[in-house]
């Protein structure tokens, strides 16, 4: 209670702390990324082979714990004083102590990036529930974005939990109030799914996943459906001008799908912290 205390009379306490917590917890949001994709193929795996019949072969544990991290090219376990956030990558120069193959640098940015959120999210809600809920929606923006763009799967694992927590943080009216809440979860999910049948039964193709349409229900429960319109909008215009900028630049062929899941997630990040005043411009206009 008196750390809390001290917390709420000294902000830059109070950012420093959050964003060193941000920090470790972007580390860990980059073994989400790089697991869970694999954890959950692992058991679709072994469910299409109990299906079959087959025996499922033994495996490794593999788990968001076990085994330990590894170099991917020599296979060298990560010490711990090699996995301090950000700092490590720098005292590394960016390759590994054994083989020195170059490490990504996402690895450091997703790190610094919850860190930055972290902080911001201090700065702007204080010491409240809502900056702890603002904390939990951005990391798993974070997650959400960065495993779509490996992979073009948003997880049920994350997806709905997240919807499940916006709501039970608005039980209190913590960013909408409940209702709102609901709307925006249906609402959510019913537009992008309506816009996804449309689409298919206008061209015959798919032009976005059922993970896109939970994303956004996960988005609306968090934030209520008067945010809905601007998540939308924003989500599409950063889409097109991406999009575009990738066929012209980098000669990207039209046919080549691009996730939309991290549209969505900057998108709802915008609408979390400037959410009130975009719409209150937009309406504004008219």
């Amino acid at each position: 209670m008196a750390f809390l205390q001290l917390l709420q009379t000294t902000p830059w306490l109070l950012i420093t702390a959050a964003v060193l917590f941000g920090l470790v917890v972007g580390s860990f949001l980059n073994v989400v990324i790089h697991r869970l994709p694999r954890m959950l193929e692992q058991g679709w795996r072994a469910e299409c082979a109990e299906l079959n019949g087959n025996p499922v072969p033994a495996a490794e544990t593999y788990n968001l714990v076990l085994p330990r991290s590894r170099c991917p090219h020599c296979g060298h376990a990560i010490r711990a004083v090699e996995n301090v956030p950000v700092l490590s990558y720098v005292a590394l120069r960016g390759r590994c102590s054994a083989c020195k193959a170059a490490i990504s640098p996402r690895y450091p940015a997703v790190e610094a990036l919850a860190g930055a959120l972290a902080g911001y999210v201090a700065w702007r809600f204080g010491v409240s529930a809502a900056a702890l809920g603002a904390m939990l929606f951005a990391w798993a923006m974070i997650a959400l974005a960065f495993i779509d763009l490996d992979t073009f799967y948003l997880p049920d694992n994350l997806t709905l939990p997240l919807l499940w927590t916006g709501l039970i943080f608005n039980i209190g009216a913590t960013f909408t109030d409940l209702t709102s809440a609901v709307i925006g979860a249906a609402g959510g999910y019913l537009v992008l799914w309506a816009v996804f049948w449309a689409y298919k039964l206008t061209t015959g193709k798919e032009g976005m996943g059922y993970g896109d349409f939970k994303l956004l229900a996960a988005i609306g429960a968090w934030l209520g459906w008067k945010m809905l319109p601007l998540v939308i909008l924003l989500s599409s215009f950063v889409g097109a001008v991406i999009g575009i900028g990738l066929i012209v630049l980098a000669r990207r062929g039209r046919n080549v799908p691009i996730p939309f899941g991290p549209y969505l997630a900057l998108a709802g990040l915008i609408a979390l912290f400037y959410g009130e005043q975009l719409n209150r411009h937009y309406l504004a206009l008219f």
